[in-house]
């Protein structure tokens, strides 16, 4: 057994530190500066823009990582300049810049690329790309100048379908080279751009939690032919004409962050399942004890109905659901000539507990939504013999599909869709800001679904697939991680990231969630056999991932009922509040590399015990799962309320036994 993690490997699954983050002042304004990106620029807390970076997205829309060097970073109290060197070389592109960044003392931001195409390469995208927060932007009143004149509008509340039209996505804003946003205290956040033409998306369509202006207008259409030597030249000035100042300013690290719990919120915890590995070797008994002790709502397992092997991997979803004690749900994948699966499939699932049924077309799944040829399919052979399952429809791609073409109802009981954090960024910054965005899509998808159930079919780390690419990908190197495969996933931040998620979609009201993989790369726990990469995927044999905590902690809570519970800061620290049979949950994850020091307030009364998950005890939580639940300790709330330090991509679970009167 391998436990001589590095907290590093700890924290992400490899042994990487987070990357260094410096604080620069223009004017007022407040800056982050991290990794080549401008990040949180904000006024007194409140965030103005969430990122301004340049993006290389290659011929399949992949985003190739830049190689920064000669960095320098000259600081004062009130102005700053940034210079580096960056370079994108993947396949045949072949991509150098050099970066020259200016804040002032009056609180403009200047961003300059100056590029040079090494080779003739194709790609998707070369440019800046700014990104505005969800929180305290939508809503607001935008105004902007194209080449053919101003244009005005409001930026929406509900996730904007990108619809498609002739071919190409319709941007939220036409092509630009100014845009200002009206925030509803007055001030206004205004963007010039030069080199290019910019729009806007609404990216929430994709779970990533902003409005982002892109170059270069979609409507151009892509791929882009680069020549040897060319050059590309691109500005971003950002200005923020504040009427209202505060003199109050919000530090980050050294705050207590305060959160509240408050009034019964009206939804409860919703059914949470897990998906079927695909692993044809039997589970070994203690994998089967592990799931059992989560007390899991159902089991997932796809079935492509085209697959002469489907049949076999029904017999092991069976079996394995009858071993933990869960339902099944059925996400079949159909094609023309599907008739006859259909008839085996109800043959064999009679006298089986089905959570529901997912119908999916092969052709349609990855990039639209079900049509109703195939839910009337699956209804004439399957609805009579099972009349209390929910028969769903929905789409495997991303919730974008869904959203630019909601499926007919009338026809389904039920929509569903996935979610992934990494269709644009892969960094912890990114998928931490995601986290809101997932409830938006679920309120989103209740406007056009009305009261239907909503069923998130998968939630993953990564994409399982690339949606996006129209070309073959290069060929899986045999030493490295499948595309799928996030190293994260044997991590503390992907528990931490868990409990925000676990939070986000429970308050967007949805009915059910199928969270990773039973075992293996993106599992709850490591096979027996281990990981076939251990070099890249750290895990040892039959290890416990702090991803299967969250769901042992509140395996004795299903249907609990859910309270408001506040962050000052979600991106910093969040949790999730539930209260069933006279036992009060509180679980909290903090979100950053640092420890960090909360107040937690508004707390019952009761014998408390206090179960922590971090660098710690994660040895001992990975390998012993009852010596791991022995390890927690009684602790005091004084006055309703409590203080706890957070240690690094910590997760907590406070519970307290109430008083029965």
């Amino acid at each position: 057994m391998t436990t001589d993690w590095t907290p590093f490997e700890m924290w992400y699954g490899r042994d990487v530190p987070p990357p260094a983050i410096v604080r620069l002042k223009a004017g007022e304004l407040d800056v982050e500066f991290q990794d080549g990106d401008l990040r949180y620029i904000q006024y007194a807390g409140r965030e103005f823009i969430r990122r301004i970076y340049v993006a290389i997205r290659d011929v399949n829309w992949n985003t190739i990582p830049a190689n920064m060097t000669n960095l320098a970073i000259d600081s004062e109290a009130d102005r700053f300049r940034v210079q580096f060197d960056a370079s994108h070389q993947a396949g045949s592109l072949g991509y150098n810049w050099h970066a020259s960044i200016e804040g002032k003392p009056d609180g403009t931001i200047q961003y300059v690329m100056d590029g040079l195409a090494g080779r003739d390469f194709r790609y998707c995208r070369i440019g800046f790309c700014v990104l505005h927060p969800i929180e305290g932007i939508a809503g607001s009143p935008y105004h902007g100048v194209t080449p053919e004149g101003s244009f005005s509008g409001v930026l929406p509340r509900l996730v904007e379908p990108q619809r498609i039209v002739n071919g190409f996505e319709v941007p939220i804003t036409p092509s630009c080279s100014s845009l200002t946003i009206v925030m509803p205290d007055g001030t206004k956040i205004t963007t010039d751009f030069e080199g290019d033409l910019f729009e806007m998306e609404d990216q929430r369509n994709w779970t990533d939690g902003s409005y982002k202006t892109y170059c270069t207008p979609l409507s151009l259409g892509y791929p882009h032919n680069a020549k040897a030597n060319q050059v590309f030249h691109q500005k971003v000035i950002v200005r923020a004409d504040m009427l209202k100042k505060s003199k109050e300013v919000v530090k980050i690290d050294d705050q207590v962050i305060h959160l509240t719990l408050e009034a019964e919120s009206g939804y409860r915890l919703p059914k949470l399942g897990v998906g079927m590995a695909n692993q044809e070797s039997e589970p070994e008994r203690r994998e089967i004890e592990l799931l059992s002790g989560l007390q899991l709502d159902h089991l997932k397992i796809e079935l492509h109905l085209q697959d002469p092997s489907w049949p076999g991997q029904l017999e092991r979803a069976i079996a394995l659901a009858g071993q933990i004690g869960s339902a099944l749900e059925l996400a079949i994948f159909l094609v023309d000539d599907s008739e006859e699966a259909l008839k085996v499939l109800k043959s064999r699932m009679l006298g089986i507990q089905i959570a529901r049924v997912i119908v999916f077309s092969e052709v349609e799944a990855p990039t639209g939504t079900t049509s109703v040829r195939w839910m009337r399919l699956v209804r004439e052979y399957l609805s009579a013999a099972f009349p209390r399952t929910k028969f769903m429809g929905g789409t495997n791609g991303n919730f974008a599909e869904l959203n630019r073409q909601p499926p007919d109802t009338s026809v389904m009981d039920g929509v569903s869709y996935p979610i992934n954090p990494q269709v644009h960024m892969p960094d912890e910054r990114s998928l931490i800001e995601a986290i809101e965005a997932q409830r938006d899509t679920v309120v989103t998808a209740r406007s056009y679904c009305d009261a239907l159930p909503i069923c998130i079919s998968s939630v993953t780390l990564k994409p399982p697939f690339n949606q996006a690419a129209t070309e073959a990908e290069a060929p899986q190197d045999p030493d490295e991680l499948p595309a799928s495969v996030d190293p994260r996933q044997m991590s503390l931040f992907a528990a931490a990231w868990t409990v925000g998620s676990l939070r986000s979609l429970a308050f967007g009201g949805v009915d059910s969630i199928t969270y990773y993989e039973t075992t293996g790369w993106s599992g709850l726990m490591e096979t027996m056999a281990g990981s076939r990469l251990p070099e890249k995927f750290r895990s040892f044999p039959g290890m416990i991932f702090p991803v299967y905590w969250p769901f042992a902690f509140l395996a004795k809570y299903k249907g609990a009922k859910l309270f408001h519970f506040s962050s000052v800061k979600p991106l910093l620290v969040t949790g999730l509040a539930l209260m069933k049979d006279h036992r009060f949950g509180l679980l909290m994850s903090n979100l950053r590399p640092i420890a960090q020091v909360v107040r937690i307030g508004s707390l019952p009364v009761g014998e408390a015990v206090l179960r922590r998950l971090n660098q710690d005890s994660m040895a001992l939580a990975a390998s012993d799962h009852a010596a791991f639940l022995k390890s927690s300790a009684p602790t005091s709330i004084h006055s309703g309320g409590a203080i706890h330090r957070f240690e690094p991509y910590e997760i907590a679970f406070l519970e307290i036994k109430l008083a029965q009167s």
